[in-house]
C-alpha cells in the first residue's frame, strides 16, 4: 500500500516526507535526554500542596474541587492511580520521572511536576490556561 503511494509522489513530496520523518525521529531522541528528576511537586491554583522525593515510596490523597486524587510515588516515578474526573486522562498518562515532566488533572485543577537539580528559579511549566 505504501509503495504505490511512494511512486505517485513527486520529488518534493518525497523530500518533505523524509524531512518530517527525520524530525519525528530526532524529537524522540531529544525527549530521552532529560535527566531523571529528584522531587515531585503537586500544585493547585498556583499553590504548593505536596512535595516529596521520588526515591521515597508512598501514596498520598490530594484534595481537589471534584474530590480526592490518589498519587503514588514508587520505583522513582510518580503517577496518578485514581481521580474523580470524568475522562481520567491523568490516570492514563502513566508514571513520570524525568525533570520537567508533568501530569495535569485539569478538572480537579492539579499539576504534578517533576523537579530536578539545577532547576531552581525555572518555571514549572510553560503555559497554563484557566
Amino acid at each position: 500500500m505504501i509503495a504505490p503511494l511512494w511512486r505517485r509522489m513527486t520529488g518534493l513530496d518525497r523530500l518533505i516526507t523524509a524531512l518530517l520523518l527525520a524530525a519525528v525521529a530526532a524529537s524522540f531522541a531529544l525527549l530521552g535526554q532529560r535527566e531523571a528528576g529528584e522531587r515531585v511537586l503537586v500544585e493547585r491554583d498556583g499553590r504548593l500542596l505536596f512535595s516529596a522525593p521520588l526515591d521515597e515510596a508512598r501514596r498520598v490523597s490530594l484534595p481537589g474541587p471534584l474530590g480526592d486524587t490518589l498519587l503514588e510515588i514508587a520505583d522513582g516515578q510518580a503517577r496518578i492511580l485514581a481521580s474523580p474526573c470524568a475522562h481520567k486522562v491523568c490516570v492514563g498518562m502513566g508514571g513520570v520521572f524525568r525533570r520537567g515532566a508533568l501530569i495535569a488533572c485539569v478538572p480537579n485543577r492539579l499539576i504534578v511536576h517533576i523537579e530536578g537539580q539545577g532547576e531552581e528559579g525555572a518555571p514549572a511549566y510553560d503555559l497554563l490556561s484557566h
